[in-house]
């Protein structure tokens, strides 16, 4: 005797024949995507519940029990988990979705939209300005042909057509290198109001709010109370603040009174980017740092802050320099670095601990051991990619210190490295705690292309799946329902997306579904160029950016607008 067809099949059968009929008929299907049988965990912190959640255009129609309802596609998240697209509070691709709009290591992990524009955003630039990025914009073929932050939105919905949604802040560092360049000089009155307009320029054409990067030039050079005027400026338009703060280390409880001040003067909200203890001497620390953040908010600051899931950093290799070496740029830079007398200044200043005016990156890494380069621009220095300066040193037969200026100079300071300088106590600690997000303070890369190839740091790859993976189903660091508002409605509201980071009727179509039992994170420091595993679907704005586990050829990301945008 013939088996019988299991239920599920016959239900699957009739499901087609119904949606069949209905257009032999003429009728539209009720949904243009219908995902069915999955574990919703709907972004809030609510428990997740079983329930199916149907599409319609770029919108979340119904949610529920929607068994008889017809579809043009159906999705069975049988043993998934359902949940918001994830957003990352700092993406960094804002320039790399104009080489390969795929976003492809990060919507393999869940990724739906990104908040870019760390302190240099995109955007405001002048011809000076574009002109010293020239390197790196030719390295990958493409042109520079913006000025403004609208301009830079219209080509990336028109032309380059991006998987993800992508906001951006306006960098503070980008309206002081507009106006002042990036010498070591106070703004003066006429300074400050050429920098207002540019602030209030971007916020019209959509910038989600101020950024900072206080650690780095030409931000650095920046006075408290220039970024407090700075920030009132954004705040009447409805935006945040976000900041790499001044210091990470030893600073630390100076560098977050700043946050505080800016918030409480300015009356905005604040965020903390990539919040660490930085160097062994901070190891330990983040208990009383997190307690200081609660407290901030009893006293009625909006402040909180994000984190990437890894105890090592990643920035320019420049950066292990000290800070009067870098001012004025990389031209600067380099004619110091060739000027024998001036190469032995630095080389004492970065074995200092106590070097004044600051944060000894070189020295709080644990010198030439905790230094790796990871990227390089010149072809000729590819072979450093992935050794550490110890290693490249010995290679050259040099001090650490020169070898690193010796390629400091051969890139034209385009050299990107990865730092050792947190620990793990202090990054779970972060983590857990309610007033951290998530962000992977990196860029999109790919397996092949133009991006492909390089030791980039594994969060660009894998925080988002390392999160679910490691801290949540193998360690149980925290719920899963904890961890996806984390991931989405945290984010979403701290700079101001309001139609997304929660499933619910009317918002936008961004959804992710997992498998909770394989997700799991595969780039490594050593071999990082993998895409994590598990998602079985993506979608951006209703449209499948990633469909049975694979990239598919959509390309529906926007542009995501702050709150002060205002259409010319």
């Amino acid at each position: 005797m013939r088996a019988m067809p299991r239920p599920r099949v016959v239900l699957s059968i009739a499901f087609v024949l119904l949606a069949a009929v209905a257009l032999l008929r003429g009728q539209s299907p009720d949904f243009d995507v219908l995902i069915t049988g999955g574990r919703i965990v709907d972004g809030t912190g609510a428990p997740w519940f079983r329930g199916d959640v149907g599409l319609r255009g770029d919108r979340i129609a119904a949610i529920g029990d929607l068994a008889a309802k017809t579809a043009a596609r159906r999705i069975d998240a049988s043993g998934m988990v359902v949940a918001p697209g994830f957003i990352d509070l700092l993406g960094q691709s804002e320039m790399n979705l104009l080489v390969d709009s795929r976003a492809a290591s990060k919507i393999l992990m869940g990724v739906t939209t990104e908040a870019t524009g760390e302190g240099s955003s995109i955007a405001p630039v002048n011809d000076t300005m574009i002109r010293l990025q020239r390197e790196t914009w030719q390295h990958f073929g493409i042109t520079q042909d913006f000025h403004t932050l609208a301009e830079y939105f219209t080509r990336l919905e028109t032309r380059d057509k991006p998987a993800i949604n992508l906001g951006t802040f306006v960098g503070a560092g980008s309206v002081r290198s507009y106006v002042l360049g990036t010498v070591n000089k106070p703004a003066g009155a006429a300074d400050l109001d050429a920098m207002k307009k540019l602030v209030a320029q971007a916020m019209e054409d959509g910038a989600l709010g101020l950024s900072t990067s206080l650690q780095y030039v030409p931000d650095r050079f920046a006075s408290t109370e220039e970024l407090i005027e700075l920030a009132k400026v954004a705040r009447q338009y409805g935006g945040v603040y976000f900041t790499h703060q001044r210091s990470e280390s030893g600073a630390l409880d100076a560098s977050m009174d700043e946050v505080f001040r800016i918030a409480r003067e300015a009356k905005i909200p604040a965020d903390i980017w990539h919040f660490k203890t930085a160097y062994q001497a901070n190891w330990g620390r983040m208990p009383a740092a997190l307690a200081r953040l609660e407290a901030a908010r009893a006293e009625g600051l909006d402040v909180t802050a994000n984190v990437y899931p890894y105890t090592r950093a990643s920035n320019n290799l420049d950066a292990c320099l000290p800070l009067w070496a870098r001012e004025g740029g990389a031209d600067a830079l380099v004619a110091r670095l060739k000027d024998p007398a001036q190469r032995e200044r630095i080389k004492k200043d970065m074995a200092d601990p106590n070097s004044p005016g600051w944060e000894n990156q070189w020295f709080g890494s644990g010198g030439g051991d905790g230094v790796m380069v990871s990227e390089v621009l010149n072809p000729e220095l590819k072979k450093y990619e992935g050794k550490t300066l110890t290693q490249i040193g010995t290679e050259m037969g040099k001090d650490p210190r020169d070898a690193l200026m010796d390629i400091v100079v051969a890139d034209h300071s385009n050299t990107a490295c990865i730092i050792a300088i947190m620990r793990e106590d202090d990054v779970r600690a972060a983590l857990a705690h309610r007033l951290v997000s998530i962000g992977t303070d990196s860029q999109e890369r790919a397996e092949d292309g133009p991006l492909a190839g390089t030791k980039s740091h594994p969060r660009g790859w894998g925080s988002f799946a390392r999160v679910l993976g490691k801290y949540v189903r193998d360690e149980k660091l925290m719920t899963l329902e904890e961890a996806i508002r984390k991931m989405t409605s945290q984010p979403a509201s701290r700079v101001g997306l309001r139609d997304r980071g929660v499933l619910r009727p009317g918002l936008a179509a961004d959804v992710v579904v997992f498998d909770p039992a394989t997700i799991h994170d595969v780039a490594t420091f050593d071999d990082p160029n993998h895409y994590s595993v598990g998602m079985k679907a993506v979608l951006v704005n209703g449209r499948a950016v990633v469909d049975g586990g694979r990239i598919t050829e959509e390309r529906p990301g926007r542009a995501l607008r702050g709150p002060g945008y205002r259409p010319r």
